[in-house]
């Protein structure tokens, strides 16, 4: 019986003057032919305009998504009594601590950082360590749920109203301008509650 070296071998061989040929011809086709190059430029800007779009395309979903977790939060309610309060508190915060490391749990461990942030008595003050201890990606996506929400005063607690506080749309704009202009979502229509300047 023939050994199996032999052919696989020469299966090997062809196959690889296949491609070498092919890319031979292909440089040669490349450096010769005018349309050839237009041809292969027009496709890079399709592949390039088809990520963009897709790359906006992915931002507005996150967006909605977000939306409509922070409206599903606030849907389900928030603890009234403080001993219910600390305990909701503390599990989402752990919570958020849990999913914080793996980057594909970004929105739910920023939700659970909004949940918490929901019934501190001090938002300013958590917004406070949250700066120091969460990454700035959850962190970006919790400043858009603040915004989002509106009911959120930060540097206030809930029974004291400060006089002045942080104006949470000039934070949006300003992350708006260092990440790019993402803030044009006037083709999704007015959420509730939140001017789109």
């Amino acid at each position: 019986m023939e050994s199996p070296r032999p052919v696989v071998l020469a299966t090997v061989a062809a196959v690889a003057t296949g491609v070498l040929a092919y890319a031979v011809y292909f440089d040669y086709r490349r450096r010769t032919s005018a349309e050839f190059r237009r041809e292969l430029r027009r496709e890079e800007r399709r592949q390039a305009r088809s990520a963009k779009e897709q790359a906006v395309a992915d931002a507005r979903a996150q967006k909605l998504a977000l939306y409509q977790a922070v409206d599903e939060a606030k849907a389900e309610g928030f603890p009234t009594s403080s001993d219910d309060k600390e305990a909701y508190f503390l599990e989402q915060v752990q919570a958020g601590e849990m999913l914080g490391p793996d980057p594909t749990k970004s929105l739910e461990a920023a939700l659970a950082f909004y949940k918490a942030l929901k019934v501190y008595p001090t938002p300013g003050d958590l917004i406070n360590i949250y700066d120091k201890t969460v990454s700035k990606p959850i962190l970006d996506l919790l400043a858009e749920m603040i915004a989002y929400d509106g009911t959120i005063r930060v540097g206030t607690n809930y029974t004291n109203p400060a006089p002045a506080g942080v104006d949470i749309n000039e934070l949006m704009r300003e992350m708006g301008a260092e990440m790019g202009d993402m803030s044009d979502m006037s083709d999704l229509g007015a959420a509730p509650g939140v001017p789109l300047d």
